[in-house]
Formats: structure tokens, sequence, C-alpha cells
């Protein structure tokens, strides 16, 4: 949503004028994750294609491209991850409200991401525990009432992501990486200011 975009923009825009550090932005506090979420992708892009164009701030090193289960076109979102999270500062600021194929993109932070295959493992761990809880056949009160235990779950998962997304101000911070990807952050941050 562009509320989001023009929001990223101004704080951006503020931290610069008021020459914060990396530790005072509020991109700090996703430090330890590589994963931003990108919205707004054309429909007919590929995973090749996105990675093409963002990895002009950093090398990529996973890509979900989310598509739907029954057509497998693309649903015009992917969540990507890069080898130095400073890169993904580069992608928030950069390509959020960019213009790509007549679409806007949204990019943002993503705090816990889960890959899918991690999510399917997930699930049947839990399936084999209730499974094992006993022989009897479950009542439909009991389906309906675990199935609002795990809605009730995503839910608060959800509140909590869009929460974390709005309500900071800390800046990035250095990590160890190569003497070029240093270089690469820095020029590109200053590009940015000017």
């Amino acid at each position: 949503n562009m509320n989001v975009v023009k929001e990223i923009e101004r704080i951006n825009r503020a931290e610069i004028n008021l020459g914060l550090s990396e530790e005072a932005s509020w991109h700090y506090k996703y430090r330890d994750s590589p994963y931003v979420y990108v919205g707004g992708l054309p429909f007919e892009l590929t995973e090749g294609d996105v990675m093409c164009v963002f990895s002009q701030y950093g090398e990529i090193v996973d890509i979900n491209l989310v598509r739907d289960e029954s057509t497998g076109q693309s649903k015009g979102f992917c969540f990507l991850a890069y080898h130095d999270w400073r890169s993904t500062v580069l992608a928030v600021d950069n390509f959020s409200g960019a213009k790509l194929l007549g679409r806007t993109l949204r990019v943002d932070h993503v705090r816990d991401y889960k890959k899918p295959e991690e999510i399917e493992l997930e699930k049947k761990l839990k399936d084999a525990i209730r499974g094992r809880t006993g022989d009897r056949k479950r009542s439909a009160d009991e389906e309906q009432h675990e199935r609002a235990q795990d809605e009730a779950e995503e839910a608060r998962d959800a509140k909590r992501s869009r929460g974390d997304q709005e309500s900071s101000s800390a800046r990035y911070r250095s990590s160890d990486t190569t003497r070029r990807e240093d270089d690469m952050h820095s020029m590109q941050r200053s590009e940015y200011a000017e």
C-alpha cells in the first residue's frame, strides 16, 4: 500500500537529515534477518527476473516467488534473502515505491521468515503429535477449536509483524563482510543521501 511506501520514505529522509547512526535507524532491528518482502511484482516475472533486478544491491541467496498452487501463476509477491543484511536496507530504501513494468513495488523487511519446507515440516510434526494424543476420533467441536487456535496464532503473528514494521526508528549496523560489500554499501548510502 502506498501509505507504507510513503512512510518509509518519510522516515528515511528524517534519518538522513538528522544524521542518525546505523544503530539508531529503524532498519537496525532487522539486522538478524536477511529477508525482504517484495510486493507489487508484475505477474509475468520469473524468479530469475526478480533476482536480476534485486541483485544490484547485493548477492541474493534465496528466493520464494509465491505462486498459485493450481495454476502455477505468480501471485505478484515474493520473499528474498540477501547474503548481507545491509543489502536489505538498500533494497527497502531504494525499491519501495519504485515502478517496475508499470506496477509500484512495496519492499519491506521480514523479521521471522520461514521457508515453505520449514512450514510443511512444522505442520507434519503438529499432525504427528496430535495423532499420538489418543486413538479416539476427535469431535467436530475439537477440530473447530483447534482451527480457531491456529487462526488466532496466525493473526497474532501478523499483527506483531505489522507492529514491528510500523513502530520503530533505529538504523542499520555494519557486520563483518568482504571489503567489496562494505564499499558498495557505503557508496550506495551516500548516493541515496544526495
